[in-house]
């Protein structure tokens, strides 16, 4: 049975276990200090760290504020309604449901315009997962394997961008990501020297981990993924690995122009909403 806590401080999730095993990350400072934060209305950093409405400049931190931002529980959702505007121009309320299906926790969001405008978002999920049965010392700490929208191996992962800063960069050309025939990347020490792996143009919907014996471990992903981050500190001893279907990216180094002309933007019309869902389905070994 799995069983999960939430904390209303982010409407961030703190623990997730399945018969009392923990699968989540714990969030310790010395690796990273959180755990599933929700990034909105940003999905990585704006560059310069500001962006532009009318012509008008706000300051925003990497991925948003909604993980740092106090969220109200009214006894089925998280519910964040609204922030000051000179801290982002759009009156909103994202709302966040979580619930257990079987084998597969799901993570509901929607986004709520009740301004009197258009407004321009982005929306992502960055759930934190231990490693099964981690110890430093071993060579191999797992596997990760890409998934398409009917559930096929993606065998050849591209990355289209390249990472300056953490932000994106232009490629002469798509760089693929060193997976074997089988469509595994290999988890060791060094896998996340690069930072992130940023799949984009929606081909990954979904990514397994599995444990060193190639058998599958859990699975996170979301139909609506627009594009998906695979990061995890690159630090000696981190036993976790972020999987993040996201609905929005980072921005190109360099970019100066609207938040509304951002890549991978989301728009809604004044009383428009926007769904989101992502799961996290634990395999039985």
């Amino acid at each position: 049975m799995i069983q999960f806590k939430v904390s209303t401080h982010g409407a961030e999730l703190q623990s997730l276990q399945k018969d009392g095993k923990e699968y989540l990350w714990h969030g310790d400072p010395k690796y990273w200090g959180r755990r599933s934060p929700i990034l909105f209305p940003m999905v990585g950093k704006v560059y310069g760290g500001s962006f532009r409405v009318d012509g008008k400049e706000y300051p925003m931190g990497q991925h948003g504020f909604a993980r740092d931002s106090e969220f109200v529980f009214d006894g089925e959702r998280y519910v964040l309604a609204g922030c000051p505007l000179e801290k982002y121009p759009y009156k909103f309320e994202l709302s966040v449901r979580y619930r257990v299906d079987g084998q597969r926790f799901y993570a509901e969001w929607e986004v709520l315009n009740v301004d009197t405008k258009p407004m321009h978002f982005q929306l992502g999920a960055h759930p934190a997962l231990m490693l099964p049965d981690y110890h430093e010392e071993d060579p191999v700490h797992g596997y990760l394997q890409c998934f398409d929208a009917s559930g096929n191996v993606v065998k050849q992962p591209m990355l289209s961008h390249g990472l300056d800063g953490g932000y994106l960069t232009e490629l002469d050309a798509p760089v693929p990501m060193p997976v074997d025939e089988n469509g595994l990347l290999t988890i060791t020490g060094e896998t996340f020297a690069i930072d992130t792996f940023m799949l984009e143009h929606g081909t990954v919907k979904s990514v397994t981990l599995l444990d060193k014996a190639r058998r599958p471990y859990l699975t996170v992903g979301s139909d609506q993924t627009e594009a998906y981050g695979i990061w995890a500190p690159y630090k000696p001893g981190c036993p976790f690995v972020c999987l993040e279907p996201w609905c929005g990216i980072t921005d190109l180094v360099g970019f100066k122009g609207e938040l509304s002309e951002r890549y991978l933007n989301h728009s809604l019309k004044p009383g428009e909403k926007f769904a989101f869902t992502y799961w996290i389905e634990i395999c039985s070994l």
